[in-house]
C-alpha cells in the first residue's frame, strides 16, 4: 500500500465519531488559539497605556521670572494629562505614596514646590537643575517601570526643552538689544566724532584766535600805556584850558561890566557908524570898474617920478655931482644910493611937470646942501616903493579874479555892516548872552579836567588790566595749543571707538521673532534624531507575529503526533518498506499543519490586521515550516517514543530561548549563542521577519534551505527508524514508561 493510502487512512480514523472529530477541530484550531490569543494580547500594549493608572503629584508653588510669573508644574501638569501616556491621577504625595505600595498605582510621578524657581534660575547668577521625582513598585510590574522611564525620558526632554526655549530666547532677545544699543552706541560715537572734529576745528580758530588776541593784548597793553601817558597830558592841558577859560571868563565878566554901559550909551552910534561903512563898502564896489585905470596910471605916474627922483639924486648927490671931487668930503649920507639912512629928510616933492623944474633937474648944474642928500634918497627910495606897489597893484587889478574876489569880500563887508547895524540895538544882549557862552565853556573845561583827571586815574587801571589779559591771553593761548593737540587725539580715539562699535554691532545678532524661534528650538534640543525606519512594523503584535507563529505551529505538530501515530502499526506488521512508512506517519499530520496554517493566517490577516509585505511567500514559507517542523516531531516521537514528546517539548524550550526572537540573541548567554545556528526555528524567525515586514530575501532563501535540509534529515532518520521498528522486543512488547 502506498504512502498517501496510508496517511488518508490514518486521518479516516477521525471520520469515526463524534469525539475523534472533535479532536481533530481541536488539533487544527490549537496553533490558531495558541498564536492568536498571544499575539492579540502583545498586539500594541502602548497603545492601551492611558489604561494604566498612575498618581500625579505636583507641588510646584510657581515662581516670578522678570516680573512674570512661571508655573512649570501645571504646564507639565495639562502637557501629561492631553497625552496617552499614562491614566493620570491627581493625588497628594501620601495618596501617591500609599497607592505605588498597595498596587493602586503602577508609579508616581511628584513635581517638587520648587521646581518653577530651579528651573527659572538658568537666567540667574547661581542656576540650578529641576527634578522630577519617580516612583515605582516593581512588585506591581517590572515592564510598566520599564515603560515609565522610556515615558519619562520625554517628558524631562519635553520639560527641559521648553525651558530651554525660554531661556535662549532671553539671550537672543538680549542679544538683539546689546545689538540695537551698540548700533545706537555706534551712532552715539560718529555724532562725537562729528562734535570732536567740529570742537578740533574751533580749537584750531580757537588757538589762531587767542594767537591774534595776544597779538592784539600786547597792542592793547602797549596802546592803554601810550593812552595813559597822553590821558596824563590831557589832564595837564585840561587843567590849563580850565585856568584859561576861568580867566577869560573873570575877564570877560569885568569886561562886561565895565562894556555894557558904553553899548547901552551907544549902541545908536554904532549902529550909524556900521550903515556907513556898508555904504562906503558898497560904493567902493559900484567903482571896482574904475580901478583898473587909476590903477595904470598910478603905475605910470609913480614910475616916472620915482625915476626921476633917482635922475635927481644921481644928479645933485651921485659921484659927479658938485663938489664930490674935494678930498675929504663924505658921501651923502655915508651910504650908497639906494641905502639911505632912514633918519634922512624926506626931499619935497618934485615940482609938478607943468613947472618944468622936474625934467630940468639933471640939468641945473648946482648942487644941494650936503644935509638934503638923505632926505632926497629917502624921497627916491620911498618914490621906487609907491612905484612898485603901484605895479603890483597894477598887476592885481588887471586880474579879473581878483578884482571879483575883491567885490565879495566887499559884498562880505556889506553885509557884515548891515548885519552889525541891524543887530547894533542888540549889542548888550548878545554881549550877555555870550558872557553866559564863556561862563558855560569855563565850567565845561572845569567839568573836562575834571573827566581828564578820573579818565587818566580810570586808564592806569585800563593800563594794569591790560597788562594782565594779556599775560592771561598767553597762558590761554598756551591752553588752546594744548587743547588742540589732545582734541586731536580723542578724534582719533573716537574714530577707533566709533569703528570698533560698529564692528561689534555687526557680529552681534540681531534676530526677529522667527530667526530666534528657530534658533532657540536649535539650542534648546541641538542633537536632533533622524530615525528612518526600513520595513516598519506598524505594532508590537506585527513585531512578535515571526516569534509566536512558529512556536504556534511547533505546538501544533506537537499535539498532532499525540494524538496520532508517528510510524503507522499496520505497515510496520505488514513489512511495508520503511521510507513508505516514514511518508505515510509525516503526511497526515503535514496535511493537518497546512490546515492549521491556513486557519492562523487568516485570523491574523483578516481578523487581527495582520499586513504582510509578501503574503503568498509567507503562507508559502510556513507550508515549509510545518513540514519541517512535523518531521522533526515525528522523528522524535517515532524515535524516542513516550519520551520523545519530552524531548520535542525540550526542543521547543531551546529553540525559543535561541531563536532571538525577543532581544537579539547577542543579548542572551554564551549557550543560547552556541545554540542559535542550529536550530531551525532561528532560521523560521528571521525569515518571517524579512517576509512579513520586507527587506533582503537571502535570508529566506537560507531558512528554506535549512528547512528543506531539517525535513529530509528527519525524514531519513525517521525511516530508519520504521526500519528498526519493524523488529519487534521486549521492551516494545512492555514499555516502561507509556504516555
Amino acid at each position: 500500500m502506498r504512502s498517501p493510502r496510508l496517511a488518508a487512512l490514518e486521518l479516516k480514523r477521525f471520520g469515526r465519531g463524534r469525539l475523534p472529530r472533535a479532536a481533530m477541530a481541536a488539533m487544527l484550531l490549537l496553533p490558531l488559539l495558541y498564536g492568536a490569543l498571544y499575539l492579540w494580547s502583545f498586539w500594541d500594549p502602548y497603545d492601551r497605556l492611558d489604561k494604566v493608572p498612575v498618581a500625579l503629584v505636583n507641588e510646584d508653588q510657581g515662581a516670578t521670572v522678570k516680573g512674570e510669573k512661571l508655573n512649570a508644574g501645571d504646564d507639565i501638569a495639562k502637557g501629561l494629562h492631553n497625552s496617552d501616556s499614562f491614566d493620570w491621577h491627581e493625588t497628594s504625595a501620601a495618596d501617591a505614596r500609599k497607592g505605588v505600595e498597595d498596587g493602586r498605582y503602577y508609579l508616581s510621578l511628584t513635581v517638587p514646590a520648587d521646581f518653577s524657581k530651579r528651573v527659572s534660575s538658568s537666567s540667574g547668577d547661581s542656576p540650578e537643575t529641576g527634578a522630577l521625582k519617580v516612583r515605582t513598585n516593581d512588585a506591581n510590574n517590572y515592564i510598566v517601570g520599564q515603560i515609565s522611564r522610556t515615558v519619562f525620558s520625554e517628558v524631562r526632554a519635553s520639560a527641559s526643552s521648553k525651558v530651554s526655549r525660554g531661556f535662549f530666547d532671553k539671550i537672543y532677545v538680549s542679544f538683539s538689544t546689546l545689538h540695537g544699543k551698540t548700533a545706537k552706541a555706534a551712532k552715539g560715537a560718529d555724532d562725537l566724532g562729528a562734535g570732536i572734529g567740529k570742537a578740533k576745528k574751533g580749537a584750531g580758530k580757537l588757538k589762531s584766535g587767542l594767537g591774534d588776541a595776544e597779538d592784539g593784548s600786547g597792542r592793547l597793553k602797549s596802546g592803554t600805556a601810550k593812552l595813559h601817558k597822553g590821558s596824563g597830558t590831557l589832564e595837564t592841558g585840561a587843567g590849563q584850558v580850565a585856568e584859561g577859560t576861568q580867566k577869560l571868563a573873570d575877564k570877560v565878566n569885568g569886561t562886561a561890566g565895565e562894556v555894557r554901559p558904553f553899548l547901552k550909551a551907544h549902541s545908536g552910534d554904532i549902529g550909524k557908524a556900521a550903515r556907513g561903512v556898508a555904504r562906503t563898502s558898497k560904493t567902493l564896489k559900484q567903482n571896482l570898474g574904475k580901478l583898473p585905470g587909476a590903477a595904470q596910471r598910478a603905475q605910470t605916474d609913480s614910475r616916472e617920478a620915482a625915476d626921476t627922483l633917482s635922475r635927481l639924486y644921481e644928479a645933485r648927490c651921485g659921484k659927479g655931482a658938485p663938489g664930490k671931487d674935494v678930498p675929504g668930503t663924505p658921501s651923502p649920507g655915508g651910504t650908497l644910493p639906494g641905502n639911505a639912512s632912514p633918519e634922512a629928510p624926506q626931499p619935497s616933492p618934485p615940482s609938478s611937470p607943468s613947472t618944468g623944474t622936474t625934467g630940468n633937474a639933471g640939468n641945473t648944474g648946482t648942487s644941494l646942501a650936503p644935509s638934503s642928500c638923505p632926505q632926497l634918497k629917502k624921497a627916491a627910495d620911498a618914490a621906487e616903493r609907491s612905484a612898485r606897489v603901484a605895479a603890483k597893484l597894477n598887476g592885481y587889478v588887471k586880474n579879473e579874479k581878483n578884482l571879483d574876489e575883491l567885490g565879495r569880500h566887499l559884498d562880505d563887508l556889506n553885509r557884515a555892516a548891515n548885519g552889525v547895524a541891524k543887530r547894533a540895538p542888540h549889542l548888550q544882549q548878545d554881549m550877555d548872552s555870550a558872557v553866559r557862552q564863556i561862563n558855560k565853556l569855563n565850567k565845561g573845561a572845569h567839568k573836562v579836567a575834571k573827566g581828564a583827571g578820573k579818565l587818566h586815574s580810570g586808564l592806569g587801571t585800563a593800563k594794569s588790566g591790560a597788562a594782565t589779559l594779556d599775560t592771561g591771553l598767553g597762558k590761554l593761548s598756551g591752553g588752546a595749543a594744548s587743547l588742540d593737540g589732545g582734541l586731536f587725539k580723542l578724534a582719533d580715539g573716537s574714530g577707533k571707538l566709533a569703528g570698533g562699535l560698529h564692528d561689534g554691532a555687526e557680529q552681534i545678532p540681531d534676530y526677529d521673532k522667527k530667526q530666534r524661534d528657530d534658533r532657540t528650538g536649535v539650542m534648546a534640543d541641538p542633537v536632533g534624531l533622524a530615525s528612518h525606519k526600513a520595513h516598519t512594523a506598524p505594532n508590537y503584535g506585527t513585531g512578535f507575529a515571526p516569534y509566536f507563529i512558529p512556536l504556534s505551529l511547533w505546538v501544533g505538530a506537537m499535539i498532532a503526533y499525540m494524538l496520532l501515530q508517528p510510524l503507522n502499526k499496520r505497515a510496520l506488521a505488514a513489512g511495508a518498506p520503511a521510507w513508505r512508512i516514514a511518508l505515510a506517519g509525516w503526511l497526515p499530520v503535514a496535511a493537518i499543519g497546512v490546515a492549521q496554517v491556513a486557519a492562523l493566517m487568516s485570523v491574523l490577516h483578516w481578523g487581527l490586521g495582520l499586513q504582510m509585505a509578501r503574503g503568498l511567500a509567507t503562507v508559502g514559507f510556513l507550508a515549509l515550516v510545518t513540514a519541517c517542523f512535523t518531521a522533526v516531531v515525528q522523528f522524535l516521537n517515532a524515535r524516542f517514543g513516550p519520551a520523545g514528546r519530552i524531548l520535542v517539548l525540550a526542543l521547543l524550550m531551546l529553540q525559543l530561548t535561541s531563536a532571538g526572537g525577543t532581544y537579539p540573541i547577542q543579548t542572551s548567554p554564551g549557550f543560547f549563542n552556541a545554540l542559535h545556528p542550529f536550530l531551525p526555528m532561528s532560521y523560521v524567525v528571521e525569515g518571517l521577519r524579512h517576509l512579513i515586514t520586507g527587506g533582503e530575501l537571502w535570508p529566506v532563501w537560507r531558512a528554506c534551505l535549512v528547512l528543506l535540509a531539517f525535513t529530509a534529515g528527519a525524514l531519513v532518520l525517521t525511516a530508519v527508524t520504521a526500519r528498526r521498528k519493524q523488529v519487534w522486543t521486549l521492551d516494545r512488547l512492555r514499555p516502561e514508561i507509556s504516555l
